[in-house]
């Protein structure tokens, strides 16, 4: 394992307050802090980072946050630190991560308040994923009072998009880790580092300061260390497998039965990337219920597809605000 990768991963997490367990049979690596102090109007802020990064990506953003508030960061299964598990759909991937929540706070908390446990959901890109599958799902014992999803469409509109050429080049990775085996074997070959890193500066930003935040903190190094490990590499294509198959026929179903978004949701995009693709809130507008509201805050100036990394400020800044709107502490 990238011991080093490791190390670095939870010198700096622990500088930040936060405890490292590893939980539950799944073994979630997961960093918290002030779980004992959940409350309605307090919620657990779970952040869940995206491809081909770890946990390791929210180090900007967790100072930024509100102090008090309680937060769970997990490595999704397979990535980082933590184990692979038997299935990669988006659904078992969340409920794997909220399973990991539940014990943790259990641990922390004094009583046996049988309460849901409120949660606010902040993921970006394979995470966003898995909070929005969250979002319309639920998970029992959960009480998901609003979700941030950073630099995402739906997994449906990203699907129908490569029937325009350029898209097809663009998200080529898409199909391509969908074929776990084949994948795996080409990106062993080029070097899993080489990979990685390959495919964070093809998505990230033109921005010189953001691209120096991203790098901060050795964090590509981090990033490419994990992706040296062989079970890394294909516990993160079979992520893309499911989100060709599983996670498409969910979706459809959703749409058909007209299963929703019910939550509060933030939108945090990239201007230019994403943003130059898509009308990013007219995309999700068919996507939640009736009456809830959706509010955007669009990162401009170059900056790509990491926003907390690549411009962490002004994503904090829409985070935070988006909270004292919704009532809560912050």
């Amino acid at each position: 394992m990238a011991t080093s990768a490791i190390q670095t991963q939870d010198q700096k997490l622990k500088s930040l307050g936060l405890t490292k367990t590893i939980v539950n049979d799944a073994q979630v690596c997961t960093y918290s802090r002030n779980l004992g102090s959940v409350s309605e109007k307090n919620p657990v802020l779970v952040l869940i980072h995206g491809y081909p990064e770890s946990s390791y990506m929210w180090r900007h953003l967790i100072p930024l946050l509100p102090q008090n508030a309680p937060i769970f960061v997990p490595d999704l299964p397979g990535y980082g630190t933590s184990g692979p598990i038997a299935k990669n759909d988006k659904l078992a991937v969340g409920q794997t991560i909220l399973s990991a929540l539940q014990t943790q706070v259990k641990r922390s908390s004094s009583g046996s308040s049988t309460s849901a446990i409120p949660v606010i959901l902040i993921g970006h890109d394979r995470g966003a994923r898995v909070a929005h599958r969250l979002a319309v799902s639920g998970h029992s014992g959960i009480n998901v009072l609003g979700i941030t999803l950073i630099d995402i469409v739906p997994t449906i509109t990203q699907w129908k998009a490569s029937q325009k050429a350029a898209e097809v080049v663009t998200y080529f990775h898409w199909p391509f880790l969908a074929k776990v085996e084949q994948a795996k074997k080409m990106i062993l070959a080029y070097g899993g580092d080489r990979w990685c890193e390959d495919m964070i500066f093809s998505w990230a930003g033109k921005n010189d300061a953001g691209l120096k935040s991203l790098k901060a903190d050795g964090a590509v190094e981090v990033y490419k260390s994990f992706f040296k490990e062989e079970s890394i590499v294909e516990a993160s294509n079979k992520d893309y497998e499911a989100g060709a198959t599983v996670d498409i026929d969910q979706q459809v179903e959703d749409q058909e039965k007209g299963r929703k978004i019910g939550c509060p949701l933030l939108l945090i995009y990239s201007e230019g990337y994403l943003g130059g693709r898509y009308d990013v809130p007219a995309e999700w507008a068919d996507w939640v219920s009736e009456g809830v509201e959706i509010k955007t805050k669009a990162l401009g100036n170059g900056i790509g597809h990491f926003g907390a990394e690549e411009a962490p400020k002004e994503s904090a800044q829409a985070i935070v605000g988006w909270l004292k709107e919704l009532g809560l502490e912050g």
